[in-house]
Parts: C-alpha cells; sequence; structure tokens
C-alpha cells in the first residue's frame, strides 16, 4: 500500500511542487474572476491584473524558498 502511496505523491508532485504557490495562484485567479464578474473592467486592465498577481505570486514563493 505504500508503493500506491508513494506513486500517488509522486504523480502529485509533478503538477503541484508548491502547494502554498498553487493556492495562492487560485485565490488570485478567484479574485480577478470576482473582479470582472462585479466590476467589468476593461480585459486589458483584467489580464494586466491577472499576470501581475501571479509574478507578484511566484516572486513571493521564489524568495520564500531562496530563504530556507
Amino acid at each position: 500500500m505504500s508503493a500506491l502511496r508513494t506513486a500517488w505523491d509522486e504523480l502529485v508532485g509533478l503538477f503541484v511542487d508548491d502547494g502554498a504557490l498553487a493556492l495562492v495562484l487560485v485565490g488570485v485567479c478567484a479574485a480577478v474572476g470576482l473582479l470582472v464578474a462585479l466590476a467589468s473592467p476593461s480585459p486589458l486592465a483584467a489580464g494586466a491584473l491577472l499576470a501581475g498577481g501571479c509574478a507578484a505570486a511566484l516572486l513571493a514563493s521564489v524568495l520564500r524558498a531562496a530563504r530556507r
């Protein structure tokens, strides 16, 4: 049974290496999606918020990993 668990963990690790980063990216996407649904900003502004939020999340993750 532990071999199956190890295989599952390895498979998930291929797609989600940093769980905190994945969670923050889902949050950024949800926040921008909610903003688009409620405020209807221009597509360029929504795209800039999405790209900037994802870049900021990635930078924070890299800096956190560098401190370890």
